[in-house]
């Protein structure tokens, strides 16, 4: 059967609007990359161009399995948030289901449109016609774009509309996928920033701490393992060895970075506030306590406490803190209501925790609470090849402080090397400023190393009581570690000589010298 002029003219215009629609829509999809703009253009976009009284795109949930209503046109808030259904459910499930579109000729005659929105009215006498088509990613079928059309809005078949509705449905998938593939993308690249941020204005790095030792490799080793669990963890070691910097570099590498770093120093607080100040206190909780206060525990909520010099801690406290440790809540002094906090302890002490347990100066059960990891920090003396890398540290920290240039000659540091440093690193860094704010000259020597370092084995007797045997035992001493410096950088170089000697700040043709001076062989190495 020939078609008449009419229905000949009727779809010549229907494929101009078409082609002027899918341009359009085209057209608003590249303009913008939130998706939520763009799908919002399109339901405008047909209902414009082809009188589609209303329009839906309806998305699945991966989670929960339930369509939810996406974006809509010619819908109110409150009829949107009613158009929720299961996969299966309803016309708009079971396209879900077949990953199928389905025409609706007159949705007043099918039992199976649930019109859940009630936005619809009395759809026995609206004549409407509702189409749904499947929107896919990769054929999955991840929602539905549903219209609504009156029958005397047009006299093209409702198939055309299919057609159209399903290039369209094709274009939001691609919009949709771009739109996650950016997001992710984005998403990756604000952690990756975070992460260099932090990396790079964070001081407490591992890779920023300064040692050569073997020793130091394995506390640093172990920290990093700890870092990435939640354990609490018990630092031990002399006064200034870092344990505060290596507590610093664990929360830092930690998933709790972002969150507060509180430290505790438990010495320096006087007993009878110490409470108050771990915990907080409520407004006259006692004389003085003018206003509510957050403590430590509060401010250090998702994040680290750290407690240095735990064995100071009164054991009044000590109860209190172990009930926290177990329960993971408190109250304020002055307060009753209970306080739920998130936190990762670290504690820290030079003290001797099993000896003070003995005694009945620190509890038993707290004592297991808090050794669950125990870290113990070598003293400087016993890792003695840290002291040149520390130097020339403390160098340029304090040349750049101090606007100087100051080098340090080999005698000068022999000198430091040759001393115990009760006071550890702490005791080298301040001996290394004072040296370089008092030079005289550009090159600290052995003369300009403060006597109260000095004299204390530069002046000392040998053991058959004379001053030249001494210093004889001292430069033996001094050749020792020498020899010992240059068969760990050797060894740490694969033997490649040149190499070591850079990282010893000496020629090749020295450390050639040296090398055979000591009668060093492969097999030291």
């Amino acid at each position: 059967m020939e078609k008449s002029y009419k229905e000949a003219v009727d779809e010549i215009n229907y494929k101009i609007v078409e082609l002027s629609t899918l341009y359009e829509i085209a057209k608003s999809l590249v303009s913008s990359i939130d998706p939520e703009v763009n799908l919002s253009f399109i339901l405008e976009i047909l209902s414009r161009n082809m009188g589609m009284r209303r329009g839906t795109l309806t998305l699945l949930d991966p989670d929960t399995k339930q369509l939810y209503i996406e974006l809509a046109h010619g819908l109110t808030e409150e009829e949107k948030d009613r158009g929720v259904y299961k996969v299966g459910e309803g016309i708009t499930g079971k396209v879900v289901e077949t990953g199928e579109p389905i025409i609706i000729p007159d949705v007043g005659k099918e039992p199976l449109f649930l019109n859940r929105t009630r936005s619809r009215g009395d759809i026995s006498r609206e004549n409407i016609s509702f189409i749904s088509v499947p929107v896919k990613v990769k054929g999955e079928t991840i929602g539905v774009l549903s219209v609504d059309r009156l029958f005397k809005e047009k006299s093209i078949s409702l198939e055309e509309d299919v057609r159209v509705l399903t290039v369209v449905a094709s274009l939001i998938g691609q919009a949709i996928t771009i739109a996650k593939m950016v997001e992710l993308e984005k998403n990756h690249l604000i952690k990756e920033k975070l992460s260099l941020q932090r990396e790079l204005k964070s001081p407490y790095r591992f890779a920023n701490i300064v040692f050569q030792s073997d020793k130091m490799r394995e506390i640093l080793d172990s920290s990093w393992r700890v870092s990435q669990s939640k354990a609490t963890v018990l630092l031990r070691g002399e006064s200034g060895t870092g344990k505060e910097l290596i507590a610093r570099a664990i929360h830092y590498h930690s998933k709790r970075c972002d969150k507060p770093f509180i430290g505790v120093n438990c010495a320096a607080i006087p007993d009878n506030l110490i409470e108050s100040d771990l915990f907080g206190h409520e407004k006259g909780a006692f004389t003085g306590a003018i206003q509510t206060k957050r403590g430590r525990f509060e401010m250090a909520d998702g994040g680290t406490l750290f407690f240095d010099e735990i064995g100071d801690i009164p054991l009044s406290t000590q109860i209190k803190l172990l009930r926290v440790l177990q329960e993971k809540r408190f109250e304020r002094v002055g307060g009753s209501k209970s306080i739920n906090v998130d936190v990762r302890i670290i504690t820290a002490t030079n003290m001797d925790l099993e000896a003070a347990v003995l005694k009945g100066d620190f509890r038993e059960d707290l004592y297991y609470r808090l050794n669950v990891v125990p870290v113990r920090i070598p003293p400087l003396r016993d890792r003695k090849e840290d002291i040149p890398p520390l130097v020339g540290h403390f160098l340029q920290i304090y040349n750049e402080e101090n606007g100087r240039d100051i080098k340090i000659s080999n005698e000068a540091l022999d000198t430091l090397l040759m001393y115990d440093w009760p006071g550890n690193v702490r005791e080298l860094e301040n001996c290394v400023e004072r040296m370089i704010v008092m030079a005289k000259n550009e090159i600290i020597m052995a003369e300009d190393v403060p006597l109260n370092i000095g004299t204390d084995f530069i002046v000392g007797k040998g053991q058959d009581g004379s001053q030249n045997s001494f210093l004889k035992t001292l430069d033996r001493t001094i050749e020792e570690i020498e020899k010992e410096r240059i068969i760990e950088a050797l060894k740490r170089c694969g033997y490649v000589q040149a190499k070591a000697a850079r990282q010893l700040g000496i020629t090749a043709r020295q450390i050639g010298y040296k090398i055979k001076k000591y009668g060093i062989e492969d097999k030291q190495i």
